[in-house]
């Protein structure tokens, strides 16, 4: 099946920001475990874990559409404590929900509803599920503060 070439481009900058998301969620995630922030380990490599399947998943339909994917991350910025890792983490997935609206669209206009539900799950995914928890990570910290915060997370 032949697709739309600007779909498949586009595409294929998506793949490489959920690979990059995928590599900080990783780098993250063992920066907790290494600090024995128990719980924020199991959750970011949670994140880690989904955005490789949102990986696939494109990577998959690009295959499909007679395309030939970029497996290359975009750059990547480590944070440097836990509200920074955060945020980080937050921005990203910011940049992601952003990015897949614009890819929806685009799907839209060239008749790819296939690709546009794909893209829509993973928005789903972005806004109500990691979006949503790392905006309640922040707010936490602001509400009880950062040390009893990164106790909470040691369990």
């Amino acid at each position: 099946m032949q697709g739309h070439p600007e779909v498949i481009d586009y595409l294929k900058e998506l793949l490489r920001g959920e690979l990059t998301a995928r590599d900080q969620y990783f780098a993250h995630s063992r920066i907790y475990e290494d600090l024995g922030l128990n719980k924020l380990f199991t959750r970011i490599d949670h994140e880690m874990q989904e955005e490789t399947q949102h990986a696939d998943a494109i990577l998959r339909r690009i295959l499909l559409l007679g395309g030939r994917p970029d497996m290359r991350p975009k750059e990547l910025t480590l944070g440097e404590n836990v509200p920074d890792m955060l945020r980080k983490d937050l921005a990203a997935e910011y940049a992601v929900r952003d990015n897949l609206r614009q890819g929806m669209a685009l799907c839209e206009q060239h008749g790819d509803f296939v690709s546009r539900d794909i893209l829509l799950q993973q928005l789903h995914d972005t806004e109500a599920d990691h979006t949503y928890w790392l905006e309640k990570q922040l707010n936490l910290i602001e509400q009880i503060g950062l040390q009893n915060y990164l106790q909470s997370q040691m369990g």
